[in-house]
């Protein structure tokens, strides 16, 4: 029976599950129904609604990914139980509705992973390359839209970070043929976006600047796809590497009895350089 229709726990059951520390998932779901509650419930837990809570599951999955790319696994574990309760409190707005339940998400997604996987839950053989079984699961899943597809980028959804909306969009049309076949030929594609956006910086308006400039960014995110980097993850490596470093610049003004705001180009690039040869040093 699907979850949707669960009754309310009796006030004392719902009390020692809330309670037991060792409860796991029940106690969770008991916890995000009180929660939402609407007569003994949080009032802001109450207001919200799939799209106010929207920026916070995807504000919780960059979370997960910077605790990995950090390697704090102390933190990586609260992260992911910040995660989950995005599901979970997804799923009981849509208990709420009459919608589907926290059960039913679980139930898709179990079905889906066995489906998609017949070398490993089937008869078919499990002696495949990666890109191989790549291609099988794009084929499960246009067999499961029914036929339906229209075009090889169908299914990328328009609401990822643009640059890994980017990626997957080169690698789907890469799979129907439209790729370059070398690195270099990659490369010589940014010089030309490169010349472009400076003749469109120098005689054209702001709107084919723009346009330019986003050409150049589509590209570079296609190197990355050929060097097998992965563009969000190395752009925030940058980000924390350029905090550093300016905070160490900070520092040294610091130091010296100076701030960014009382400084100049000339001596802050200078400390600049002077926090990368420490870096290296250290």
């Amino acid at each position: 029976m699907t979850d949707k229709m669960a009754l309310p726990l009796p006030m004392g059951e719902s009390d020692k599950l809330v309670n037991d520390e060792t409860a796991g998932l029940p106690r969770l779901l008991e916890i995000m129904r009180r929660l939402r509650a609407p007569e003994t419930g949080c009032p802001w837990d109450i207001e919200q609604d799939f799209t106010s809570i929207a920026p916070y599951t995807i504000e919780e999955a960059y979370e997960v990914a910077d605790a990995i790319e950090r390697g704090e696994m102390g933190e990586l574990r609260d992260e992911l139980g910040d995660l989950l309760l995005q599901v979970v409190y997804h799923s009981q707005m849509a208990a709420e509705s009459g919608l589907f339940g926290f059960d039913d998400v679980v139930n898709a997604i179990s079905a889906k992973m066995y489906r998609r996987h017949p070398h490993v839950f089937g008869d078919e053989s499990r002696d495949k390359s990666a890109t191989q079984q790549v291609s099988d699961w794009e084929q499960i899943k246009a067999a499961e839209r029914g036929g339906g597809v229209v075009s090889a980028l169908d299914g990328v959804a328009a609401g990822l970070p643009a640059l890994t909306r980017a990626v997957k969009l080169q690698n789907r049309a890469a799979r129907v043929g439209f790729d370059w076949p070398e690195t270099a030929m990659v490369l010589d594609k940014i010089v030309e976006e490169a010349a472009e956006l400076v003749e469109a910086r120098d005689s054209l308006g702001k709107d084919e600047i723009a346009e330019e400039f986003g050409d150049l960014l589509f590209v570079m995110a296609n190197l990355a796809r050929h060097l097998d980097l992965e563009p969000e993850t190395v752009l925030r490596s940058a980000n924390a590497k350029f905090t550093r470093r300016f905070n160490g610049v900070e520092d040294l003004l610091k130091a010296k009895g100076n701030t960014p705001e009382g400084s100049n180009l000339e001596e802050m690039d200078a400390l600049w350089d002077v926090v990368k040869q420490q870096e290296r040093l250290s």
